[in-house]
C-alpha cells in the first residue's frame, strides 16, 4: 500500500524526469502494479486509479473496472499470462475516468462491457464535455436494478440501489467466492469525492450501503475503490458500517453548522468531523461542500 501510494503521489514529479531517470526509477520499484488473489479464482489488481477485480474462470475472464489506458494494458498482459481464456465481460462500477478510462484497452478483446444505465449516460456526457469521445469504450450492455450472469462455476451479479457516490454506482457480487466490489461506494478511511454533478446524494448513499449490507453476509469480502494510506482496499461488513456512519457524521456536522449560522466558507475550514476520527488528511472539503449543497438545496 505504501509503495502504491508513493507512486500515485509522485506521478507529477515522475513526468518531469528524463527518460533515463524514469527507467531507473521504474526499475528500482520493479513492477508498480500488484496482483493479489483473494478467494477461489477472484483477485484484485492495483496500480493507479480505482481498484480492479477479476475472475479467472475456466469459461472466461471477467474484469471489474479498468483504471486508465496504460494500467489496463498492464492488467490485460498479466491476466493473459495466467489464462488463455477469452475476456468475457468488463464491468464498470461507475463512469469516473479512474474506473472506466482504461476501457479502451479492451476494445476488440472483451466480448461485452456492462454498467448501470446511468453510468453509461454519465460516461458519454463526461466524454463529450472533455472532448475525448474517441478515447472511450462505452458499455454495450446496461441494466436498471439487478442483473446476473453465469461464467463457469461463478455467478456474477450487479446491483443498483439508488444514488450514492454518483447516480449510477453498482455493487458487483461474485456469488460463489462471496466477494463484492463496491467501487467508490466505499472509501476506506479516506474522505470521498461526492459527484453531485452526476447525481450523488449522501443521505441516499447511506441507504444504498444499508441495502448492500442486507443483501450480502458477514463472510463477504468487500473490495473498495480507494483507501487511505495505511488502510487496506479490502475489508468486511464492519468497514461498510463505519463508512456509512462517517457519511452520517458529515451530514450531522454540516447541518449543525448551518443551523449555527455558519457560511459555506466557514464550514469548509473544518479540519475534522466529529464522530469520524479515523477519517483524516486531505480532501475533507469535498464531502463538506457536497453536504452543504445537499442540505441547502431547494
Amino acid at each position: 500500500m505504501l509503495r502504491r501510494s508513493f507512486i500515485q503521489n509522485s506521478s507529477l514529479a515522475f513526468g518531469a524526469l528524463t527518460l533515463a531517470q524514469q527507467k531507473l526509477l521504474t526499475a528500482f520499484f520493479d513492477d508498480p502494479w500488484k496482483i493479489t488473489m483473494l478467494r477461489d479464482d477472484v483477485g484484485i489488481f492495483t496500480e493507479r486509479g480505482g481498484t480492479i477485480a477479476f475472475l479467472l474462470s475456466k469459461k472466461g475472464i471477467v474484469v471489474v473496472d479498468s483504471q486508465f489506458p496504460e494500467q489496463s494494458k498492464h492488467l490485460i498482459d498479466e491476466l493473459k499470462k495466467k489464462s488463455e481464456k477469452p475476456f468475457k465481460l468488463l464491468i464498470n462500477t461507475h463512469h469516473h475516468g479512474d474506473h472506466s478510462g482504461g476501457n479502451i484497452s479492451f476494445k476488440g478483446i472483451a466480448e461485452h462491457v456492462l454498467a448501470h444505465e446511468n453510468s453509461k449516460k454519465n460516461q458519454e456526457a463526461s466524454a463529450k464535455a472533455q472532448k475525448n469521445e474517441d478515447k472511450q469504450l462505452y458499455p454495450d450492455q446496461t441494466y436498471t436494478d439487478t442483473r446476473c450472469e453465469k461464467v463457469g462455476k461463478e455467478k456474477v451479479c450487479v446491483y443498483y440501489y439508488g444514488a450514492g457516490h454518483t447516480n449510477g454506482d453498482s455493487f458487483v457480487h461474485f456469488e460463489h467466492a462471496n466477494i463484492v466490489h463496491c467501487g467508490d461506494l466505499v472509501f476506506n478511511r479516506r474522505h470521498p469525492y461526492v459527484d453531485r454533478g452526476a447525481g450523488a446524494n449522501i443521505k441516499s448513499w447511506m441507504e444504498v450501503l444499508e441495502k448492500g449490507l442486507n443483501t450480502f453476509d458477514k463472510d463477504t469480502i468487500y473490495i473498495f475503490g480507494h483507501s487511505a494510506t495505511g488502510y487496506e482496499i479490502t475489508g468486511k461488513t464492519d468497514d461498510l458500517k463505519k463508512f456509512s456512519d462517517y457519511l452520517g457524521s458529515v451530514l450531522k456536522f454540516t447541518e449543525g453548522e448551518i443551523k449555527a449560522g455558519k457560511t459555506k466558507e466557514e464550514i469548509l475550514k473544518a479540519t475534522a468531523i466529529p464522530g469520524a476520527d479515523e477519517w483524516k488528511g486531505d480532501g475533507i472539503q469535498r464531502p463538506l461542500q457536497a453536504a452543504y449543497e445537499e442540505l441547502t438545496a431547494k
